[in-house]
Formats: structure tokens, sequence, C-alpha cells
């Protein structure tokens, strides 16, 4: 747990079709007395409606949900609050549906059935700017997803810039949910170093932040 996470209260907003997942997730968060459960949305339509009223710093979303489902839900509120932490908590976990919760703005995916200590983790990697994603996720998605044909301007261009191998370790990294100081130790590197080589990454991948990072990563098929 981050000294920062610590020393904070913070807000936090469930978004989460079932009634016995919501009760468990509140019970759960709310015996960590850095967390403060503000709110508690049953689909996506009032979750965006709790999001704008309430700004919470962290959102834990549900994917599948009725009326309008979690990848939705996610891009109409990161159109009006783009600073809030979104991370998903799902059973859902194919190629798909993944790379689609973090193209829709989501910071990290969470796998139902994790422990209470990894989804608090979850909060405070996304809640610290970094991405986070299950090693369940991670894993697939790194080893099934194909490079696709370059398209875009920025998929055209990446085909043109080569990565250094530094990068790529921080990369992958970044990917696997790793935060700047939890990169730093793994590659035994000072942290100002590691701040250095994402602001390189992010500048040759013509992204503005880690989590399009991640999404170019494994759209492109940079982590095969």
């Amino acid at each position: 747990m981050s000294e920062e996470l610590k020393r904070l209260k913070l807000q936090i907003l469930i978004v989460e079709d079932d009634p016995m997942m919501r009760i468990g997730l509140k019970h759960t968060l709310s015996t960590y007395p850095q967390l403060e459960i503000v709110g508690i949305a049953e689909d996506g339509y009032l979750g965006v409606e709790m999001a704008i009223a309430l700004q919470p710093d962290v959102i834990v979303m549900d994917v599948g949900m009725p009326h309008m489902d979690g990848i939705a839900a996610t891009q109409e509120v990161k159109k009006v609050l783009p600073d809030v932490k979104i991370v998903m908590l799902t059973s859902h976990t194919s190629q798909t549906e993944v790379v689609a919760a973090l193209s829709s703005g989501a910071d990290g995916y969470c796998v139902k059935g994790t422990s209470a200590e990894q989804l608090v983790k979850a909060i405070d990697v996304i809640y610290q700017g970094a991405t986070y994603l299950d090693a369940q996720v991670a894993k697939t998605v790194v080893e099934q997803l194909k490079p696709v044909t370059p398209a875009t301007k920025t998929t055209q261009s990446i085909s043109h810039t080569t990565l250094s191998e530094r990068e790529l370790e921080v990369l992958r990294l970044i990917v696997e949910g790793y935060s700047n100081p939890e990169i730093a130790k793994e590659l035994y590197l000072s942290e100002n170093t590691i701040k250095t080589h994402v602001r390189g990454i992010m500048n040759k991948l013509l992204v503005n932040d880690r989590v399009q990072a991640a999404v170019v990563a494994l759209r492109t098929g940079l982590m095969s």
C-alpha cells in the first residue's frame, strides 16, 4: 500500500448490478479505513449520473450490466470527468472485452474472485496514475492478442518506430499494472529513470498517458 493512499481517504463509487456483489464490495472495501464508499449504483446509467453528482476518486465498475454496460458507462464518465479513475471488476476476461474496456478509458481491470488486497492494490495503482491489469488478464492478452494491420496514424507510426530494449521492458511492466516505483524496484533503476523511459515510450507511441500506451502495445503486438 502506498504511503499516499494510507494518508488519504479515497472516495469510492461502486457500480454493480448483482445485489450480492454490491453488498460484498461495500462490506469489504468499508473495512479499509483509507477508503470511503460514497455511492452504489445498480446499472451503467445510474453509475454515470452518480459519478457526475459525487465526483468520486475511484469507480469500481462492473462490465456486464443491463441498460448500459460498464464499457459504455466508462466512456460517458470519462467524457465529463477524465480525471476520475475507473477499475473494471468483472468475470469477463476475453481479449476483446479487456481491450475494449481499456480503450473506453478504464484505468484498471480486475477479475471477480480476486482478493480484497488485490482489489485495493488496483485502486492504489490507478489512483497513482498507473495502469492495473489482473495477472490472469495480462497474460491472456499479451500471449494471444495478435498484431493488427496498421490502419491509423498511431499504428502506422509505430511500424516505423523502434522502442529500445529497456523501453520494451518498462512497457511490459506498465501493461502488467506496475506503478513507477514498482518498475524501478523490478528493474533496479531509479524512479526518475523510469519516468524518463515512460515519457519516451509515450512520445514514440504518440499517446498521452500510460493507459493508452498499454492499449497500443496490446493492439499492435508490441508485447508478442
